[in-house]
């Protein structure tokens, strides 16, 4: 296959930044599409080009590393699957692929592809702590939870934090990310204790991150690599609601 890719390229946070045109020639269909950059990358150094920076690690689909914005899409073409596991064999010989970074304030672009998502983490760390003793690994099934509650809160748990959620939606929110790590806790008996806390800390610290509101048009769910459902942000406004019912912090 041979391709050719628009890719964006800044130099830093501070640069303006453009859209430049490069060849990938003698591409596999059966290369990931993070494989292809790879390679592309290695001509690139080859001729003395600075090689295009971008996010990997796992390249399982399992970190959410792999954050880019392929044709309008964050992950690319395919639903339910993240850049690392995206194949080749997606496009067609002649195609023209445009890669951006995630679009959003709170994510500033690195390099190139390469964006600060340590937003997430800040909104993470304000929720703070389980206080209650999970015991060991024996003790697992020690707490008896309901399958159907267990199934719930293990799809919000699933949540690899890569931000498509972010750059889908047009207000850049990121209700679906924090809906998913409020919902996994609120549902277990492990997270009681904090839950109320939790929640308004949490969705405080969205909000100062400057991440935007959400209007429910469900670009967020849609793109999501894991299928995190909007039913989580219906919960996450449930939980606010209680908590500030009988809050403190007013």
């Amino acid at each position: 296959m041979n391709l050719t890719l628009r890719v964006w390229r800044q130099k830093n946070n501070h640069d303006a930044g453009k859209l430049e045109t490069y060849k990938a020639e003698n591409i596999s269909p059966e290369m990931s599409f993070l494989e292809m950059l790879d390679v592309v990358n290695e001509n690139l150094a080859h001729t003395g080009v600075d090689p295009i920076a971008f996010d990997h690690d796992c390249r399982e689909g399992i970190c959410g590393m792999c954050s880019l914005f392929i044709n309008g899409r964050p992950h690319g073409p395919e639903t339910g699957t993240t850049t690392c596991q995206l194949h080749m064999r997606k496009f067609k010989d002649g195609d023209t692929i445009t890669i951006e970074p995630w679009r959003a304030q709170p994510f500033p672009v690195h390099k190139d592809l390469s964006v600060d998502r340590s937003a997430f983490d800040r909104i993470i760390q304000a929720g703070g702590y389980v206080s209650v003793n999970t015991g060991g690994v024996p003790d697992a099934n020690a707490i008896p939870i309901p399958k159907s509650i267990a199934d719930k809160a293990f799809d919000a748990a699933t949540c690899i934090a890569c931000g498509a959620c972010v750059a889908a939606c047009k207000n850049a929110s990121a209700m679906l990310f924090v809906s998913a790590k409020v919902s996994q806790l609120a549902m277990l008996p492990q997270g009681k204790v904090e839950r109320k806390t939790r929640v308004e800390n949490m969705l405080a610290q969205m909000d100062k991150e400057g991440f935007g509101a959400c209007t429910n048009i469900g670009s967020c769910a849609a793109e999501c690599p894991v299928g995190i459902s909007l039913e989580n942000i219906a919960m996450l406004n449930r939980e606010f609601i209680a908590a500030k019912a009988t809050s403190d912090n007013v």
